[in-house]
């Protein structure tokens, strides 16, 4: 928010501080100024002169000898090489002696044998930024309002003798972005009066009543809570005087015309947006807040088409939408030269519909930017009636009676009550309650005394940061001025920070992978939409989302795997000689099912591994061997059995891009009984390995959601065991179909509690077996905790567990 200095002295008496001081004040309670911006470049000696006559050069076709009075009793001649000099005009004059920006000095000087006392100037010349100005004033030299008087000094005429002050402000700070929000802020500082614009004129001038011109009605309740219409009729579009452009440009917006110029100088003064609808564009005389209908479009001011989502809140008449709400108006009810009946408009607009419209759309502006924040609902009705005042003045026209509105929602006031103890107990300061109500006053706001140690505050509505007495509390640190709390010690409870289980989770994960000897590795979230083809990942039906302005192709969507990035990681590593890699990455994923969103992504936070390579690096105490796939299993393993998690098995799967015989679906039971796939683990096909010139390289990727539910902390111990075991071993033939883990869990669940662990000692295949045969030798080990188990009950066991292996398995025992 830039605050002219000038401008602010209409509202605030700031007499006896400089911008400088002011600015110094206003960081020091709360609100930083980034700078403060001096408006004069170097101007000195420039006045304004009124072109008498003007002669072409008699050696120059492109210099013009102009004759100009510049009110100090004798005409000067000046030869000018601007295109658009003329006589009548009056313009900026730079006489002999002057100085201009960049220290350049005016003397008297010859211009192809004609002599030149002086130098009529452009708007550059002057050190004002041309794209400020209006279309007709950037080019050529400056040419100023007829009523201008001669002689005066340009750097009044111009509002160029003042300072502006660039305020950084806070989101809660919203009340700021107005002259008046930073009248109040400056008045509680230094103590002085706030001086509310004047709205008169805006009493109705005319027969006509608003209401019955146009009706007002909100279809989206939940959208716009006040919608506020006045009709001006009669106005002559022209452009706006000479002070209303200075202040406009002084504020960084570049005046249009009178209509526009006056809504942007009210929404400067009050921080309430308004917009003006040139009234005989709009159909049926009826304003309608709704959302955009499917497969409705918007030309909006700016002339590019727009295509509406149906979430989008618009300003629609009988036929179509003729704005974009709190966003930017459209081109079909644009005021013109030609335009003779204004309907004004304003309102209080959902914040975040504004700002979710505005961010789509890449349309940012003023207006959307106060809304976004929330702006002050009492002041709609005030911004309407000083903007209609304003237009009578400045564009004459009459002013409709009444105003046509349509309310949803009544703005509830805010009263918070505050004790002197909390307000001393949180600053650690002994104030007293006069030096606490007399805050209060400072800041304009209303109270009552409850008791003598306490009041009950009125918080005004353009307050909207003000919520609960700590909010109070820091108004009074503020204004107290936090070089005068003293330093104290802090006292009481404290509380120990800590890391959240899912935190604990990560950090564990990260511990047991790199002490396993695995590098962690971070890659883009961000990769190429047709980078999951080959190896679809996990979420092989969910859809790339597009970034809006990518900077290349190959990061231009968000990643749905985090396998292709880091195989592309383990390529740039072979590409320099670097064979041997063990990887990890902890990520987040973007899943959806829908090609255009409606609804955010969901992120599923993945852990992936990548093993490639030699095992061990060349030992001459070993032979060098290269990873497999139970090196990857191991290390999975190591994971959930550190986790305490047991209820996941693997199961043989054949997704696409994996080797079919070498990869396995990590499979989880949830309560109610079913599986569900939560990753996978393997080695990748060996096509795609021959097409990215990798070795044999395993990959995995599982949901790390999954892992943290069934993590479970809890660190049991049990006695060592006083009484011996009893093994028995067995070797059994079956398909080379048969998973050899079922096996493993179908023991389980028959030998009971007397199992104590169960081990696959040996496989063999072989011609001896006969085709798509294998051999199984299993070691069980049985033991009981509290008593010595009898050699007939564990052939009694162990006969059930081969009998159940042979019924479900069609196992034979091996002889």
């Amino acid at each position: 928010m830039k605050v002219s200095y000038k401008w602010l002295s209409e509202y605030v008496d700031v007499s006896g501080y400089t911008a400088e001081e002011l600015a110094e004040k206003l960081t020091r309670s709360g609100i930083e100024v980034d700078v403060v911006e001096d408006r004069n470049q170097g101007v000195t000696g420039v006045v304004v002169g009124y072109v008498k006559t003007r002669e072409k050069h008699p050696d120059a076709d492109k210099l013009s000898v102009c004759t100009l009075d510049v009110g100090q009793g004798e005409d000067l001649q000046i030869v000018c090489g601007a295109k658009n000099v003329d006589a009548g005009q009056k313009v900026p004059v730079a006489v002999v002696g002057a100085v201009l920006p960049g220290d350049f000095k005016i003397k008297r000087a010859k211009l192809r044998g004609v002599e030149s006392q002086g130098m009529i100037c452009s708007a550059k010349e002057l050190g004002l930024n041309e794209k400020m100005l209006p279309k007709e004033q950037q080019d050529g030299i400056l040419v100023l309002p007829e009523d201008t008087e001669i002689g005066a000094s340009i750097l009044e005429v111009l509002a160029i003798d003042d300072k502006v002050l660039e305020l950084d402000l806070t989101p809660n700070r919203s009340d700021a972005l107005s002259m008046l929000g930073a009248a109040y802020e400056i008045a509680a500082i230094i103590g002085r009066e706030v001086k509310l614009p004047s709205s008169e004129g805006a009493a109705c001038t005319s027969q006509v009543k608003t209401a019955d011109k146009v009706a007002v009605t909100i279809a989206s309740v939940d959208l716009c809570s006040h919608y506020t219409a006045r009709l001006v009729e009669g106005v002559h579009v022209t452009s706006s005087p000479l002070w209303l452009q200075n202040r406009l440009m002084a504020a960084g917006i570049r005046p249009i015309n009178t209509i526009v110029d006056i809504t942007n100088y009210v929404m400067l003064e009050y921080g309430q947006p308004l917009h003006a609808f040139d009234a005989d564009k709009i159909a049926g005389d009826r304003i309608d807040v709704r959302l955009a209908e499917p497969g409705e479009k918007l030309m909006t001011l700016d002339d590019v088409e727009r295509d509406l989502e149906p979430h989008m809140l618009l300003i629609a008449d009988i036929e179509k939408p003729i704005a974009l709400a709190g966003v930017m108006g459209g081109a079909n009810s644009e005021v013109s030269s030609s335009t003779s009946r204004i309907l004004l408009e304003s309102a209080k607009f959902s914040g975040s519909s504004v700002r979710r419209t505005s961010r789509q759309l890449g349309l940012r502006s003023e207006a959307s930017m106060r809304f976004e924040k929330e702006v002050n609902p009492e002041a709609v009705i005030p911004a309407l009636n000083r903007a209609a005042a304003l237009i009578t003045q400045l564009a004459g026209g009459t002013i409709a009676e009444g105003i046509a509105e349509a309310r949803t929602a009544d703005h509830m006031p805010v009263s918070i009550e505050i004790s002197l103890n909390r307000v001393n107990d949180y600053l650690g300061t002994e104030l007293a309650l006069a030096q606490v109500t007399d805050i209060m006053g400072r800041l304009n706001f209303s109270y009552e005394e409850v008791s003598s140690e306490s009041i009950l505050v009125h918080v005004p509505s353009r307050r909207g940061d003000i919520t609960r007495d700590v909010d109070l509390i820091e108004e009074v640190a503020r204004l107290y001025g936090y070089d005068n709390i003293p330093t104290t010690l802090m006292s009481g409870v404290t509380t120990p920070g800590s890391l959240t289980h899912e935190q604990q989770i990560r950090r564990t994960m990260r511990n047991i992978l790199s002490q396993s000897g695995l590098d962690e590795v971070i890659t883009y979230s961000l990769g190429h939409p047709n980078q999951n083809e080959q190896l679809p990942g996990l979420y092989a039906t969910a859809k790339h989302i597009p970034l809006a302005m990518p900077m290349s192709e190959d990061r231009s969507a968000l990643r749905t795997s985090l396998l292709p990035n880091m195989i592309e990681t383990v390529i740039y590593n072979r590409n320099r000689n670097n064979d041997d890699l063990a990887l990890f990455e902890l990520g987040k994923v973007f899943v959806t099912e829908e090609t255009e969103l409606t609804v955010l992504p969901q992120e599923k936070l993945m852990l992936a591994v990548v093993m490639t390579g030699k095992r061990h690096s060349d030992h001459w105490l070993q032979k060098p061997a290269k990873v497999d796939f139970y090196d990857l299993k191991g290390v999975f393993e190591r994971v959930i059995s550190y986790l305490g998690i047991t209820n996941i098995t693997l199961e043989a799967a054949q997704p696409e891009g994996f080797h079919p015989g070498r990869t396995a679906a990590i499979t989880v039971v949830g309560q109610d009984g079913a599986k569900r796939v939560i990753g996978r683990m393997g080695q990748l096909h060996p096509s795609l390995q021959n097409q990215k010139d990798l070795e044999d390289t395993y990959v995995l990727e599982v949901e790390v959601e999954p892992l943290i539910e069934l993590a479970n902390s809890t660190i049991e111990y049990s006695m060592l065991p006083r009484y011996p075991a009893m093994g028995r071993d067995m070797a059994l033939v079956v398909s080379s179909e048969v998973p050899v883990g079922l096996m493993e869990q179908k023991v389980r669940e028959t030998a009971g509690e007397l199992l104590e662990s169960i081990r696959v000692f040996d496989i063999y295949t072989g011609e001896r077996l006969g085709n798509g045969k294998k051999s199984v030798a299993l070691a069980l080990v049985y033991r009981h905790p509290e008593r010595t188990l009898q050699d007939e009950e564990v052939t009694s066991v162990h006969g059930n567990v081969v009998e159940v292996l042979q019924q479900t398995f069609e196992a034979e025992l091996r002889k």
